[in-house]
């Protein structure tokens, strides 16, 4: 970071030390000075080609008072960079992944985003927006749609796939198109695309319920003005989660973990095993829902 910028921000809140970083720019925490609460602060240099945080600064306001919605405390522009300030969460999925060996159970974690979100209707007419194709991949390829490979512009049906293989990979704790080798991106998204339109769903989903394979099938039908069922999705992920007899109790699989080793005797044995059962509340986790036994939708809004 250059010395263009106070380490004052909105002129109450102090940067402090780096904590991650995106496409769009770095991430630190910082302290209210009027309060002394700590928040989160994302830098986005002015010169970027493709500026997004204003976006989703204005995205975080209208969904305001939404559970699992960061506020926004402060927008603006310091020195070189375009700053947001916003609620502090707790660790990120894939560390609270990490920490749970690469496996989340059935029940439930929500994840939320808004880097690359864009109205998939024009706000005047209403009309949904045109089909395109030769697009470039925009997101992570991991997750992508079969049709953002294929260059088609992305609508509702391309965010519930991509959703679909964010589940399984929570699931598995890998996806079959992982750690595939290429001399350059556009080689490794091939490779991704064909790994991915070659294995079909129901292997992806073996030994898990069908309601993924339904899932991923339905969304795989959907064209590209359709409007998805949602209400059918969520029925039926929620039917799953309580033929689970999963329950609504707030207990993640990292709160059950931290519990075990907080109770661990002077050998390495738990003293107790009633893990979760009075767990209490689980960390702040960025849109995090759920957490026993885990599904990745059934306890979705």
């Amino acid at each position: 970071m250059s010395g263009s910028i106070d380490l004052r921000v909105g002129g109450k809140f102090r940067l402090g030390r780096k904590i991650g970083s995106g496409s769009f720019g770095d991430i630190y925490v910082g302290t209210n000075l009027q309060t002394g609460e700590e928040v989160a602060i994302k830098l986005e240099s002015i010169k970027s080609k493709h500026p997004q945080l204003l976006y989703e600064s204005k995205l975080y306001k209208i969904l305001a008072g939404g559970v699992g919605i960061p506020m926004v405390h402060w927008y603006g522009v310091e020195g070189d960079y375009n700053v947001m300030v916003l609620d502090l969460l707790g660790p990120s999925l894939e560390d609270l992944f990490t920490f749970c060996n690469r496996k989340f159970s059935l029940k439930t974690v929500n994840i939320i985003d808004f880097g690359l979100a864009k109205k998939f209707r024009d706000p005047k007419t209403q009309q949904h927006i045109p089909y395109r194709e030769n697009k470039n991949l925009t997101g992570t390829a991991r997750y992508a749609s079969i049709n953002t490979h294929l260059g088609i512009e992305q609508s509702r049906r391309d965010d519930l796939e991509a959703l679909g293989y964010v589940l399984m990979y929570f699931n598995r704790g890998s996806l079959p198109w992982q750690g595939l080798r290429a001399h350059t991106k556009r080689d490794k998204y091939e490779k991704i695309m064909e790994k991915k339109m070659s294995t079909p769903i129901e292997v992806l989903c073996k030994n898990f319920p069908y309601e993924f394979v339904n899932y991923l099938n339905y969304c795989r039908s959907l064209r590209f003005e359709d409007r998805p069922d949602y209400a059918y999705l969520r029925r039926s992920l929620k039917d799953l989660f309580f033929r689970e007899a999963f329950q609504y109790d707030f207990v993640f699989d990292w709160t059950i973990l931290n519990y075990e080793r907080s109770h661990q005797g002077p050998q390495g044995s738990t003293t107790t095993g009633a893990a979760a059962a009075g767990a209490g509340a689980a960390p702040a986790a960025a849109g995090a829902t759920g957490g026993k036994p885990a599904q990745a939708a059934g306890q979705a809004k």
